[in-house]
């Protein structure tokens, strides 16, 4: 998280009791992207606790740098292609998968991007003003930025399941909060708004394994 080691740490560890409570509420293999997203919300928050504390010891160390393109490859690559493939395997409505599908393609377009980007230029993680502020050595263009915030929400959004789209609101009011009060730190501050979220997540499978217990007993 982007204001101290403890605060990552902290949320890291609540999201990774919260994963795995969630995967104990499925069945279902293609629910399991979803079902593990708050896992690799705790993995991406206890790398960035860990820049917490090796930033002010060795800011161009090699661990310093390993862990920033760690955190940089999981928020700029791995979101954009994760999110659309989690949402579009568990939904039913032909229409609505159509646009995920749609999500999907700009995601992996996105995620090119920014793969190209972290390839070619010099990326490094600083820490200012008590946020840590990821510079990638370029500037994403704004509509690069549009469709990041567009694979990474309207997937969810575009569900049908109430829990999932109430998901992709949250991914996408943090987004907006993130860029307009934290534009320099956006990155690690959207991580944040994404995390927090996926306490929707467990509340959308302790639901849908409420309602599947009595068909279970029944058969």
């Amino acid at each position: 998280m982007c204001f101290s080691a403890t605060a990552s740490f902290l949320t890291a560890g609540v999201t990774c009791a919260v994963g795995i409570a969630t995967l104990t509420k499925t069945d279902n293999v293609r629910e399991l992207p979803l079902a593990a997203t708050a896992l690799f919300f705790s993995a991406q928050q206890a790398v960035e606790g860990w820049l917490w504390l090796t930033l002010p010891v060795d800011p161009a160390g090699a661990t310093s740098l390993t862990l920033t393109r760690v955190f940089l490859i999981l928020a700029l690559m791995f979101w954009p292609v994760f999110a659309p493939v989690a949402a579009l395997l568990i939904e039913p409505a032909k229409a609505r998968r159509r646009i995920m599908q749609l999500c999907l393609l700009i995601g992996v377009a996105v995620a090119a991007y920014f793969a190209s980007a972290l390839s070619g230029g010099l990326h490094r993680a600083v820490i200012e003003g008590g946020h840590i502020v990821y510079h990638t050595g370029t500037s994403a263009p704004v509509p690069v930025g549009g469709l990041y915030l567009l694979a990474t929400s309207a997937a969810f959004l575009a569900s049908s399941h109430r829990a999932v789209s109430l998901l992709g609101a949250i991914v996408f009011v943090g987004s907006i909060t993130a860029y307009l009060f934290y534009w320099e730190a956006f990155v690690s501050v959207w991580c944040f708004f994404a995390a927090a979220s996926s306490v929707v997540i467990l509340g959308h499978f302790i639901h849908l394994h409420a309602v599947r217990q009595p068909r279970v007993a029944n058969s």
